[in-house]
């Protein structure tokens, strides 16, 4: 990214406020207070970091070449294809760049599987450690008027709301305006459990531990299986009608889906049985159940600069709009969200796409451009590898099928 003229003067320090102090908004504080020139409020509305569930960093966030960097098996190819060398080496001298802590940090985690809650409180961590610029840390539940009614101008605002953004839907002039892109890839129940033994699945597995689930199939999420010494925390989906998901509660465990949708049940308790019998080992924990709309969504913008170019920052009433003369972006799953791949890779790698541009005080129109092409392109590369994931799971849904699977199949 070609940094155009800044100014030559000193400026005054610049207040951030960013909103969220999950893993996106801590990594994006301790970024920001690494850099002279800011001071940074952040808020958060959980009193302690509690969140256990098992999350594993991408290879891309640590890679140290181009290649390291597009090795991912699913989209790779797609990397290459969207962006420019010159871009993927800007993004890796970056993190190299990075408060040695904070590098240190996400290369432990890239080892493997760790607990949310101990990516946030090493965050959290770091930050106490202190910095160029300060923090200070506001316990608050903000709304979005509170939030937009805080701002002065020259304020950046960063939103690390999550998939319920707090400001998505504000970015846009005029009343009404979505300014979100959202498609359902399908409906499921996600099934949760430990396992008393080490297991690793792979497509093969999936097929033949399925193959007598005709209905419907227990299908491993691969990249979400963690392993603990003996240990395994296992991550299920089994597509599930629209009709299954109107009276399917948003919570259950496994007994509640025996007895209401035994269908359902018996994919996943004869998967789990063929695993019992080559491994030998046993269902540790109650099995949770969630049902969720797996959606597949982006903003289109990911910053506030339509506030700047139309109805020269005046709301419907007339007046200044906070929006008008203020920097706002969307950052981790406010911006974009995929079902199939947990995001918090993603969100971080545009954090840092992002505090790289704060960092270069440079021009606002360019910061906006050069964020929302960014986000397009990461949104390109979520879509395309969605995609995927949901075309070749639809495959192999119908594998045992053969009409089934060619109906599937676009062959030009």
């Amino acid at each position: 990214m070609n940094n155009p003229t800044a100014n030559e003067t000193p400026r005054p320090e610049q207040l951030v406020h960013i909103i969220g102090a999950g893993p996106v908004g801590l990594i994006m504080t301790a970024m920001l207070q690494s850099m002279d020139g800011f001071s940074i409020r952040l808020y958060e509305k959980r009193p302690a970091y509690t969140r256990t569930r098992m999350v594993r960093l991408a290879p891309y966030l640590t890679a140290r070449s181009i290649s390291a960097y597009a090795a991912d098996e699913i989209d790779g190819e797609s990397v290459a294809a969207i962006f420019e060398p010159s871009e993927l080496q800007e993004s890796i001298q970056f993190r190299r760049s990075l408060r040695p802590g904070l590098l240190a940090l996400l290369e432990q985690w890239n080892q493997g599987f760790c607990p949310l809650n101990e990516i946030e409180q090493g965050l959290s961590d770091l930050i106490d450690e202190g910095g160029a610029s300060p923090v200070e840390r506001f316990r608050d539940t903000l709304t979005a008027e509170k939030a937009i009614a805080m701002l002065a101008p020259r304020d950046v605002m960063i939103d690390c709301t999550g998939a319920n953004s707090l400001l998505r839907d504000h970015l846009v002039p005029g009343s009404g305006r979505s300014n979100t892109f959202k498609q359902t890839l399908e409906y499921a129940a996600v099934v949760t459990f430990l396992y008393g033994k080490p297991y690793l699945c792979n497509e093969y597995c999936k097929y033949f531990k399925n193959r007598e689930n005709t209905q419907y199939k227990f299908v491993p999420a691969v990249d979400r299986i963690a392993r603990d010494a003996d240990t395994t925390h296992v991550t299920g989906i089994v597509s599930i009608s629209v009709e299954d998901f109107a009276v399917m509660p948003r919570h259950c465990n496994g007994d509640y889906l025996r007895a209401n949708f035994p269908s359902v049940a018996q994919s996943m308790d004869r998967f789990i049985q063929m695993i019992h019998n080559e491994t030998h080992g046993e269902v540790l924990s109650e099995l949770e159940v969630i049902r969720i709309p797996l959606d597949l969504y982006h903003a289109r913008n990911a910053t506030n600069r339509q506030w700047h170019a139309s109805y020269q920052g005046r709301g419907e009433d007339g007046e200044n709009h906070p929006f008008s003369n203020t920097s706002v972006f969307l950052v981790g799953d406010s911006a974009i969200g995929s079902p199939y791949f947990q995001s918090i890779s993603l969100g971080f790698e545009c954090a840092m796409f992002l505090a790289d541009l704060l960092g270069r005080r440079t021009a606002p129109q360019y910061v906006y451009d050069s964020y929302e092409l960014l986000i397009y392109k990461q949104w390109l590369r979520v879509y395309m590898r969605s995609r995927t994931i949901k075309h070749n799971k639809d495959i192999f849904e119908r594998l045992d099928d053969t009409f089934g699977v060619l109906e599937k199949l676009h062959i030009y």
